[in-house]
């Protein structure tokens, strides 16, 4: 077994007690996700925070206003959810992280989990819907995809399996039907839809061809209503429609907004809670489906991560922004506005806001790319350290939200660049489709534009910049390392694609339907195309030093390719350094991702002559 320089990891990024508090404490102080709610028990929730150390399920009863810890993983645990009358908390029970297990169930009051649905075997998670006397399953593995039904507590039935990717996406109020996403085209990036009825008989499929997506996103809450809301892209953006999957027709909804969309149906089903995303923020609109009137719900400027609408018409959300922490909270039906959880403890301390650059291209399909930018305060006018900062996904987006991380780089001098290459998602399907056939190296042309920006505008010069990313960020942090090495001073690559064919053989079989619809086909196919877009085939014109950041257990990222690629570097004189963590893609414990940003940034300290 091979061994490789171990990561410096400090005891401490600051001589002074009160910077090292407060970034530490950005990471430390309980937080809470958006509550989720039983359908017929809505007194009942459910949330996920930290507050333990470790990110975990909560129990909330809303009429005594007591919590209560119910998960308790060395891991961590993210995926739960409530039975329909709120007596049965179902909560993901995986492996070290590796995302690969089942589900279990437990009393919403007390008690010992057990599996939730013996008969189905393990795989990685591919939908759950749950009713009163129907529950529908979905699991991936390497040979498919398999959806399950069970009915009035019998044993359960395949409703679908294929192997292509797939997964269940909805269920009809009244638990007559399920909604299948699938890929039977081939193009898991742009899934169809069919309807089956639980006895698995078929009520109509759409698909709007290639290169167009559908997402069901939930029936409406109404028994006997066969109105599915669905997201589409037949205008170049995620629009809305309403599906009527009995009678097969269709109603569009065309709303007087510029971005892209997703929604979420008022109780009655007479209206839809729009959340609207334009240049990486949010705003949140009821639209009355009788009247078509479009009403805009009072938030401040920033990004809403989550929201829903309560019997009570109240909209709960999670807001936050760049300088200020998140914040669940509520707006009554008649527009009163409060916070609605606040975590026991210290509240996370605020940080620099972001200001928009937009840097102009010629190779379209938009006119510029959008870039986050903060700068540390009372840096002055000149070229400081600054870290170009790649966001994973790659369908995802860096927003105006409040980040722990981002706020760490800023107290350790660092300014911030977050940049939404081509391949990001809120800038139209155009813009998130134009990576496909030659992914890696066309998110590098835009990233290459801004820092050209940003050494032009006098920000940073290449000696004082710095790459990172994790997942996708840290993949293409690899590969700007190798294709642009003029650039950087040094790359931080957190659970990083390193050895894209090594990769491709070894991820979970949902990435390689992803991996072969957005190549164009597998590594054995189009040999030419992955060697083009893989790091490990320019690590030889690599020159500033590296950390790469894995896990053991990581199933998207898996740790044998980036041990090929740290062979092939440590073969040459480059300085680098390799931090390897016992969890998956990622780490739920919150001292663990202490450690981890420590070890970036004092490694980015010394690649840029600050430490």
């Amino acid at each position: 077994m091979s061994t490789y320089p171990e990561a410096k990891i400090p005891s401490a990024l600051f001589d002074d007690p009160e910077r090292e508090s407060r970034w530490r404490t950005r990471f430390t102080a309980p937080r809470v996700s958006l509550p989720d709610w039983a359908r017929d028990a809505p007194q009942r929730s459910l949330y996920v925070s930290n507050s333990s150390g470790t990110w975990e399920i909560y129990a909330w009863d809303r009429d005594s206003d007591e919590h209560r810890q119910v998960t308790d993983r060395p891991q961590g645990t993210f995926h739960g959810t409530l039975s329909v009358d709120g007596d049965k908390i179902w909560w993901f029970d995986d492996t070290d992280g590796d995302e690969f297990g089942s589900w279990k169930v437990q009393p919403f009051d007390a008690g010992d989990p057990e599996p939730a649905v013996p008969g189905t075997h393990p795989g990685y998670p591919a939908g759950l819907e749950l009713g009163s006397s129907v529950i529908g399953l979905g699991m991936s593995t390497d040979d498919g995809v398999t959806v399950w039904v069970v009915r009035d507590g019998g044993t359960p039935e395949v409703l679908y399996e294929h192997e292509q990717d797939g997964g269940l996406s909805a269920m009809s109020w009244d638990e007559t039907m399920l909604v299948i996403s699938h890929s039977e085209h081939g193009d898991s990036r742009h899934p169809a839809l069919r309807v089956l009825r639980t006895d698995g008989s078929e009520v109509a499929e759409k698909w709007d061809g290639p290169g167009k997506s559908l997402d069901a996103l939930e029936f409406a809450p109404v028994t006997g209503d066969p109105r599915l809301l669905v997201l589409h892209e037949r205008r170049g953006k995620e629009e809305l429609l309403i599906w009527d999957v009995v009678s097969d027709t269709e109603t569009g909804i065309e709303l007087d907004l510029p971005g892209e969309v997703s929604a979420d149906w008022y109780p009655d089903g007479k209206a839809l809670l729009i959340a609207h995303t334009q240049h990486a923020r949010t705003t949140m609109h009821r639209y009355d489906l009788g009247s078509g009137e479009l009403t805009e719900l009072a938030t401040p400027p920033g990004t809403v991560a989550g929201a829903s609408v309560r019997p009570d018409h109240a909209v709960e959300y999670v807001w936050s922004s760049a300088a200020t922490p998140s914040l669940v909270r509520t707006v009554s039906a008649t527009g009163d506005d409060r916070v609605l959880l606040t975590p026991p403890g210290e509240r996370p301390p605020g940080t620099t806001p972001v200001t928009d650059v937009f840097v102009e291209v010629a190779h379209g399909p938009n006119d510029s790319v959008h870039a986050l930018v903060a700068r540390p305060e009372g840096s002055g006018d000149g070229p400081i350290p600054t870290v170009f900062s790649l966001h994973g996904g790659p369908h995802a987006a860096d927003e105006d939200r409040f980040s722990a991380y981002r706020a760490a780089w800023l107290d350790a001098g660092f300014a911030v660049v977050e940049i939404n290459y081509r391949g990001s998602t809120g800038y139209g399907s155009a813009w998130r489709d134009a990576i496909e056939g030659r992914p890696g190296t066309t998110e590098l042309e835009d990233v290459a534009l801004v820092h050209d920006w940003a050494i032009k505008s006098g920000l940073t010069t290449p000696a004082l910049s710095v790459v990172a990313g994790a997942s996708w960020g840290g993949y293409l942090t690899l590969l700007a390392l190798g294709t642009q090495p003029e650039r950087w001073a040094g790359g931080v690559a957190g659970v990083p694609v390193a050895d894209y064919v090594s990769a491709f053989a070894d991820e979970m079989e949902p990435l390689r339907a992803y991996d072969r619809a957005l190549f164009g086909g597998s590594p054995e196919e189009i040999p030419e195309v992955y060697e083009t877009a893989s790091p490990i085939t320019y690590v030889d014109q690599v020159r500033a030093p590296v950390l790469v950041l894995a896990g053991d257990n990581d199933p998207r990222c898996p740790i044998q390719q980036i041990l090929n690629y740290l062979d092939r570097l440590g073969e040459r004189e480059i300085p680098f350094e390799f931090y390897r963590y016992d969890a998956g893609h990622g780490s739920l414990v919150v001292a663990e991702t202490l450690r981890q940003v420590a070890t970036e940034i004092h490694f980015a300290q010394r690649a840029v002559g600050l430490a």
